[in-house]
């Protein structure tokens, strides 16, 4: 039978609690109205003894023991005091404290866990965390084994062995083409290990005869497959006298049509040519110092001819191709933003410019040791984002392509005028980007042809948020009736060396346009091909604007993309009529017909 815990005499301590805390009260309000008594008795020298203090103050002693005492009891009797109402909820902690001491005893003495279809797990076979849905029951060994992967031959193992160590992380899944050695064998695996792990099957992701040698440490990692994308060429389009044919990768219809009749108009008016304004990536990294003072000791030791020699100096002695051009300073507060610009040769340059950054900081900061780098790249640079300072001062591949169109071809092959034309150019790509506040964005649809030239050659597709920087300006010729058209677009960033250039399929189109690899020949500079790159896709996108503006001007657009961009369907109508009332008209909006040509 459980012994009873004897409990507290509540009411007899209340009592008691009163009676002291009266007495306590009482005697020190009477020793302070008898205050003066009792000093002039210990001034006096008389017996201490008898001064009318002692007392009291015996009493305020064992009044102090009590209250004391009855606080204390915590520390003398600490189980029945748990169950007091003043110390609610103790004993329901303690309770909880024993629950928590059982179920960590439990799980050091649980060695496996099985998990099911329900219960979400921790990845355990990269080094990225995430929770991943599992279909059906894995056995993990804990978060570690002591398997030595070292001492296991992979290669000989079967993919069911191999999937088994993926799925316990004794062998995690970034590590395959470097156990296996067989490239395309881990792309494999590892789509399995990924087809249990999202429960999916991936057999529409191709993933046979492919390269993955070129891929692996290069240009992807934890590879699956890869993204069959339509390629498209467009041509002939003349530039600069050479007959060229530009691959173009995309998945929108209509658009590599209309670029090739945009191709068709420039070869037909005698071609178009291109001119190379500027050459150089840019690299901003971001410094900071104790003050702005010493931000601006910074920028004035750099305006020194002797110290940018230095700095020039350290700069490039990191690559043999890259060549320092200028070094641009920004200061905000105590930061200092200063944008490196670079020949980078035939590469795009990113990485050869920020090693040359690092090197020339190395020497900043044994001029100024208070300095402090924030970051390799402070955003003036400015990378994949849109920026007043790329429209302004360039990046990359800065150009200018132009032609003349005259009135007959406008005509014939755009089926359109160039009045309507200019119109159409001054109303929607001049007068209505401003109106959006846009940056570099006074064109049709460059962005369209870059990206599909960027991901045929190799190029970063990021990096078409910069490099589709465009105005495009239509007027009349000076015969007063052919159409003037040309492409301002200073901020190609395009290499033909690194990145995914090298891989098959990218190199092939680069072998297409004659740029492949570095330039070589005995009148070829360190970039030609790069530049030649450059100016290949302002003229296509030269093309391009020309074939949109024309189809605008004519109200073309939506049946042409009706016609080219529309998967077809049994209950599809063969055509698409156009009520010209229903339009608004004005002189850039002429009567739509099958054979409509503007006055």
């Amino acid at each position: 039978m459980e012994k009873t815990t004897p409990q507290p005499k509540w009411a007899i301590l209340q009592v008691l609690n009163v009676v002291v805390m009266g007495v306590f009260i009482g005697s020190l309000s009477y020793a302070i109205v008898n205050y003066r008594q009792s000093l002039n008795q210990a001034l006096s020298g008389s017996n201490p003894f008898g001064n009318i203090l002692f007392p009291l103050v015996c009493l305020w002693g064992m009044c102090l023991a009590y209250f004391f005492g009855f606080f204390g009891i915590s520390f003398l009797d600490t189980e029945s005091l748990s169950k007091s109402p003043s110390l609610y909820g103790l004993g329901e902690l303690h309770q909880l404290q024993q629950i928590n001491d059982n179920l960590l005893k439990k799980s050091k003495d649980k060695k496996t866990t099985n998990l099911t279809s329900t219960k979400h797990i921790p990845r355990n076979d990269t080094t990225i965390c995430s929770d991943i849905k599992v279909s059906k029951k894995v056995e993990l060994i804990g978060t570690t084994t002591n398997t030595n992967i070292d001492e296991i031959n992979f290669p000989e193992l079967s993919d069911e062995d191999i999937l088994s160590h993926l799925t316990s992380g004794s062998l995690k899944d970034y590590q395959l083409e470097k156990k296996l050695s067989d490239f395309e064998r881990a792309v494999k695996l590892r789509r399995m290990l990924y087809e249990t792990l999202v429960d999916k099957k991936l057999t529409d992701i191709p993933f046979v005869n492919y390269d993955y040698g070129k891929v692996f440490g290069a240009n992807c990692e934890i590879v699956v497959g890869y993204i069959p994308i339509p390629v498209g060429i467009v041509g002939p389009l003349s530039l600069n006298g050479e007959y060229l044919y530009v691959p173009m990768a995309t998945t929108e219809g209509c658009l590599v049509a209309s670029t090739n009749r945009g191709c068709k108009a420039i070869t037909a008016s005698g071609g178009c040519q291109s001119v190379l304004l500027k050459d150089g990536i840019t690299r901003a990294p971001c410094l900071r110092l104790p003050s702005a003072l010493r931000a601006a000791a910074v920028k004035a030791w750099l305006l020194s001819p002797d110290n940018y020699a230095l700095v020039e100096e350290a700069f490039n002695s990191t690559t043999s191709y890259g060549r320092l051009e200028s070094i641009d300073a920004t200061i905000a507060g105590r930061n200092i933003y200063l944008r490196f610009c670079c020949m980078a040769g035939d590469a795009m340059g990113m990485n050869m410019v920020s090693k040359g950054c690092l090197k020339a900081i190395e020497l900043l900061e044994v001029e100024f040791p208070d300095m402090e780098l924030i970051a390799i790249s402070g955003n003036m640079c400015t990378d994949k984002k849109p920026s007043a300072i790329n429209w302004i001062l360039g990046r990359g591949k800065s150009i200018v392509v132009e032609a003349i169109i005259p009135d007959k071809i406008v005509k014939n092959v755009l089926k359109s005028s160039v009045h309507d034309m200019i119109e159409t150019n001054k109303q929607k790509n001049h007068i209505g980007s401003a109106m959006a506040g846009s940056i570099g964005g006074f064109n049709a649809h460059a962005a369209n042809i870059v990206t599909a030239v960027f991901l045929a050659t190799g190029q970063d597709p990021a990096q078409n948020v910069e490099s589709s920087n465009c105005i495009t300006i239509l007027e009349y010729a000076d015969d007063g009736k052919s159409l003037y058209i040309s492409v301002t677009m200073p901020s190609i960033e395009v290499g033909t060396v690194g990145g995914g250039t090298h891989l098959p399929a990218q190199a092939a189109c680069l072998d297409i346009l004659d740029v492949r690899g570095a330039s070589k020949g005995p009148h070829s500079q360190p970039g030609d091909n790069a530049r030649k790159l450059a100016q290949v896709i302002g003229a296509a996108v030269l093309a391009g604007e020309l074939s949109l503006i024309a189809a605008l001007a004519a109200n073309h657009l939506v049946r042409s993309h009706m016609q080219h961009n529309r998967k077809p369907t049994e209950s599809a109508p063969t055509s698409m009529d156009v009520q010209v009332s229903m339009l608004r008209k004005n002189e850039s909006t002429p009567l739509l017909s099958a054979h409509s040509t503007s006055k």
